[in-house]
């Protein structure tokens, strides 16, 4: 969820601050690509690699995103420049990575509209039968125009909407997570959740994948937390808000995971099943559960909101950084935002119609995220972990920590500093593989 203020404006307290950070990125990364993810990974294996890269690595780089965007006040590219000007061109890059998975998440969007307007006919259609046609892209189409209208007008409305009903969301998972765990399948999701298999954390895709998911579910290398940081008061404890905001992200995908298994083991689903594992399994719970039909009303209606305001919140950083740095009018920057986005989230969308698009014998749109969100995510998280780390004098980083936690700061500079060389050779390896 991005509410729209003027760069100039803050927050008016951390709470705020907290609240709006966690709005925005729960959603589709974490009850969507989190139980995919880790389906097609090993699942146990996959969720401690993916815990630990949260813990040592992501909510480090998250501090300094955060502190980089409250010390420059602008955006991305604006943030960048002003720390060492021969960044100017990786804050495109981060608005370019923006840009490539806001235009799939208005494809993955447009299924959970798709979804919550067949809740409120009965007719809740399987995934295979919801792709037989063109709804992917009928629904991609009607979500971009929704998405592109808020932020062209800057209406607060979905925003605020959307913030309201985010503990309703929670309590409709938490529900079905009761109904799940009711199934006779509990037991082996259980199994494929918690006992990992130690010799799966050898494998460096494993890790490259944890990487991906911890940065994409905190927001890091996207711009995301610049922007926010950026409406930061001067007295918001970075250090404490960033441990409560990536607790509650974690939890809410892992409590996804707690929702999702039991269904797939119980119906015999694959849990390597892909993109589509949410949208496959849940149909099952809701077609079954006692009232089913009216949770899945409340459920996909809130779940369509939360990703709208996700979507909102990625085209508003490219839109920020267009409108900066181009200077044009905020419908002008959004119109201009739209001309790359289109035809790259039209290819994912028609990857599942009938057309059936693919790369690699894999959909479109499967190819974009695994490739965006873990690929170039890691590297814009550690490369930009590491300028900032850098350029910004290891003083300054302590005293925007405060006193007290001035260890995690140079724990945090330290492993920023020197985390691309690993990672380098992580992703090197794991290409071979």
């Amino acid at each position: 969820m991005f509410i729209s203020r003027d760069p100039s404006s803050t927050w008016s307290s951390e709470k705020l601050f907290i609240l709006v950070t966690i709005a925005a990125a729960v959603g589709l990364g974490n009850i969507w690509r989190f139980p995919y993810i880790a389906g097609e990974n090993g699942g146990a294996a996959f969720i401690l690699a993916y815990l630990i890269s949260v813990l040592f690595l992501g909510i480090p780089l998250m501090i300094l995103e955060l502190a980089a965007g409250r010390a420059e006040r602008g955006s991305p590219v604006h943030t960048f420049r002003n720390i060492w000007r021969k960044a100017a061109p990786f804050g495109w890059l981060i608005a370019i990575l923006t840009l490539i998975i806001t235009s799939y998440y208005l494809v993955i969007t447009g299924w959970t509209l798709g979804f919550a307007v067949d809740s409120y006919t009965g007719d809740i259609k399987s995934f295979s039968d919801f792709t037989d046609g063109y709804a992917s892209v009928i629904y991609f189409f009607i979500v971009a125009a929704i998405v592109g209208a808020v932020v062209a007008i800057g209406t607060n409305a979905i925003e605020y909407l959307s913030k309201l009903l985010m503990p309703v969301l929670f309590l409709s998972v938490i529900v079905l997570i009761i109904y799940s765990l009711s199934l006779p399948g509990r037991e082996e999701a259980f199994s494929f959740i918690f006992s990992p298999d130690f010799s799966a954390l050898y494998n460096p895709t494993i890790w490259l994948l944890a990487f991906g998911q911890a940065f994409y579910s905190l927001a890091v290398g996207q711009g995301y937390l610049i922007t926010y940081g950026s409406l930061a008061k001067r007295d918001v404890n970075l250090p404490r808000s960033s441990a409560i905001i990536a607790s509650v992200e974690t939890s809410v995908a892992l409590l996804s995971g707690i929702m999702i298994f039991p269904l797939v083991f119980t119906f015999g689903l694959d849990p390597g099943e892909g993109t589509e594992l949410a949208f496959t399994a849940l149909p099952f719970a809701f077609e079954n559960m006692p009232f089913g039909g009216v949770l899945a009303i409340i459920f996909f209606t809130l779940f369509c909101l939360a990703a709208i305001s996700s979507s909102v919140a990625g085209f508003q950083v490219v839109k920020t950084v267009v409108k900066q740095e181009l200077n044009l009018s905020n419908i002008k920057a959004t119109l201009l935002s739209f001309v790359p986005m289109l035809p790259l989230g039209l290819l994912s969308a028609i990857s599942f119609t009938p057309i059936s698009f693919e790369v690699l014998g894999r959909p479109f749109l499967e190819v974009l995220d695994l490739f965006a969100a873990n690929q170039i995510v890691v590297i814009c998280g550690v490369v930009g972990g590491a300028i900032i780390a850098w350029k910004i004098p290891k003083s300054e980083i302590v005293e925007g920590f405060g006193f007290r936690w001035r260890r995690l700061a140079w724990w945090t500079v330290h492993v920023a500093r020197y985390l691309p060389f690993p990672a380098a050779i992580l992703l090197i390896i794991t290409w071979g593989v």
